[in-house]
């Protein structure tokens, strides 16, 4: 079934406004920020060590996600979510106005405050940045939206990095600067004043202006959510850890490894930005609408692996008397390769961070979500400074090189993620259901839509093969509870992924009467909880292809808990590897299209009705 692209959301109110607005900023951080640094490196008059007065400026604007991230968690909450956007871009203008003054006179000091300033920007934008978005999109746009704002924010801090390079070349370049990052903040405002209405989640909430006590009281709260949640903040958190490596030390990287000049410096962070933007737009068309957190082992594992090859293709290159330009890098055939490593850092970093995102707003309860993320602010700021530690340490202290670097936090990714993965199995089992619905099989769907998209409902479908299961719940966008032959469900290596799932084992009445009567208890508190359950009324597997008769089971949960029976068919699996056809083979149909058909409610869900209404939805295609 086709949907419409993430780029749709481009075209309506409730979300582009927003999108230009955080893009603008993002924009004008980066501008002004790099503006200052070149300003120190190259045109001001300064006392001193240069680079120290550079780690000054890093320090100036990670210090406000320290300090404020907590008020801003509670701001975000308390108030209208429009009105505070607005009243933080007002901030940005003033901010700005103070650091084009600055640059206007050359007072280093009025620009170092103004670059404080506009990092407390930034931490207070953050949490309503990414709590405003479950406000104005529905479930299904979550993770395409979230793929437009990291794609929109990498590219904004390319081009602001670019843009500011081009500013500073010139002989004028204060009075330039000065328009350009006042002006940005005027069209920010701008476009925050289309931002529609988002209410206050918490508008009685007290605020805590104790700035310490809060922070310890927001992590705990970010840290105390469920363990995919919380989890799901260390990762991201990981994530800002790895990516401040390599971004922070790209340019002695170029320099001393590539042996070239700013423009190949240039040339690697568009590669970069480019992979994270192509990666974070595949996002929506890999996890097919839904938040698919089985993405994130797979973007791991390329961090993991492209990190290795960026350390292998590393050094060999000739050095010239006169730095190369980019051009001169790319004469060179394993420039490609290094290009190559860098890109796939990129979009599998896409892959990784944005549903981590979209799963820590989609699972987090609207009173607290912007709380939560300001822990996820709070903790990645701290990532990032024990990444600035770490690089020093291994590169001053224990002597490696860069690519070294890269080895090393590569084989820190598996160990961290390792943890992550152990601590949240769920992680895991959504990566191999994922895995089987995009690589053995072609899955596609058709009326979904009729599955509710909150409340209990009975899922009723014919039984076709042992991963049934595994391709209905990787299609479905809600957590499904599946009723399962306690034997498939003891099965080796599946029986993680159901007993993750929290799949319901079952045996017939006259084989084990305790775990038939028990399946039936834990169906009917699933149901009250407004859960969905699964059930394949036939019993068994077919070993012909065609339906076994529907058993009297679905009555019984009927009776004691009646809730819609929504009736699903999988055509397409017989003859699959997974399937109990004796001329099966595992190479047989593999890339072979299987559909899931859903229909509308059956008014009485007996089971010869249901055997009819799902025969029909699976017609002639086995």
């Amino acid at each position: 079934m086709s949907h419409p692209s993430q780029f749709t959301l481009l075209r309506t109110r409730r979300f582009l406004p927003f999108f230009i607005t955080q893009l603008l900023g993002a924009f004008n951080d980066n501008i002004f920020k790099q503006s200052l640094i070149l300003a120190i490196l190259y045109k001001l008059t300064i006392d001193g060590d240069r680079s120290i007065w550079v780690n000054l400026c890093a320090l100036l604007f990670i210090l406000p996600f320290f300090l404020f991230s907590a008020l801003a968690g509670q701001f975000g909450e308390k108030f209208n979510k429009d009105a505070l956007i607005r009243a933080i871009k007002i901030g940005e203008i003033v901010i700005m106005a103070v650091g084009a003054t600055g640059f206007l006179t050359n007072h280093l000091e009025l620009m170092l405050l103004a670059l404080f300033a506009m990092g407390t920007h930034s931490a207070l934008f953050g949490p309503v940045k990414y709590s405003i978005m479950p406000q104005a999109l529905h479930e299904d746009e979550l993770v395409g939206g979230n793929g437009l704002v990291e794609m929109g924010t990498f590219l904004a801090i390319l081009a602001g990095t670019i843009g500011a390079g081009i500013m500073m070349s010139s002989t004028h370049y204060a009075p330039v600067v000065a328009v350009a990052i006042v002006g940005v903040a005027v069209l920010g405002y701008l476009a925050s004043r289309s931002i529609p209405r988002a209410a206050a989640s918490t508008p009685g909430l007290r605020l805590n202006w104790n700035i310490f006590s809060e922070s310890w009281a927001t992590l705990r709260l970010g840290l105390g959510q469920t363990p995919a949640v919380s989890r799901s903040i260390v990762g991201n958190s990981w994530f800002w850890f790895v990516g401040a490596i390599y971004l922070t030390q790209i340019p002695a990287y170029a320099k001393e490894w590539l042996y070239g000049d700013e423009t190949v410096v240039t040339l690697i962070l568009t590669v970069f930005s480019v992979g994270i933007a192509l990666g974070s737009m595949l996002c929506e068309k890999l996890s097919g609408r839904k938040v698919e957190i089985g993405l994130v082992p797979f973007g791991s594992f390329g961090l993991t692996v492209f990190g290795l090859l960026l350390w292998w293709h590393s050094g060999g290159f000739p050095q010239n008397v006169q730095a190369n330009d980019w051009l001169a890098v790319l004469s060179y055939g394993q420039a490609w390769w290094v290009l190559l490593d860098i890109l796939g850092l990129g979009v599998f970093g896409g892959f990784y961070i944005v549903p981590l995102y979209a799963l820590i707003q989609s699972r987090t309860a609207e009173n607290e979500r912007a709380r939560v993320i300001a822990a996820n602010n709070i903790l990645n700021a701290l990532f990032m400074v024990v990444s600035a530690i770490v690089s020093i340490l291994l590169l001053s202290v224990a002597k490696l090189s860069i690519p070294e670097l890269f080895l090393v936090v590569s084989l820190l990714n598996i160990a961290v993620n390792t943890y992550i993965f152990k601590i949240v199995p769920e992680f895991t089992m959504r990566f191999m259901i994922w895995l089987l619905s995009h690589s053995m099989y072609r899955v596609e769907h058709r009326n979904l839509e009729a599955i509710p998209d909150e409340g209990a409902a009975l899922l009723v479908c014919n039984h076709v093969s042992f991963v049934d299961a595994l391709l209905i719940g990787g299609a479905v966008r809600r957590p499904i509870r599946f009723v399962m032959y306690y034997k498939i469900y003891r099965l080796p290596v599946l029986n993680f992924i159901f007993r993750t799932a929290g799949a319901i084992p079952i045996a017939g009445r006259n084989e084990d009467i305790q775990i038939y009567e028990k399946a039936f208890t834990r169906i009917a508190q699933y149901l009250k909880e407004g859960e969905l359950v699964c059930i394949f009324p036939e019993g068994k597997l077919t070993a012909d292809g065609e339906m076994n008769e529907f058993r009297g089971g679905v009555t019984r949960i009927l009776e004691e808990t009646s809730v819609p029976v929504i009736p699903l068919a999988l055509q397409g699996l017989w003859g699959s590897f997974f399937s109990r056809d004796p001329n099966k083979g595992f190479l047989h149909r593999i890339w072979s299209r299987v559909v899931l058909v859903a229909g509308e409610p059956v008014q009485e869900p007996t089971p010869a009705r249901l055997q009819e209404v799902v025969g029909g939805l699976r017609g002639s295609v086995r």
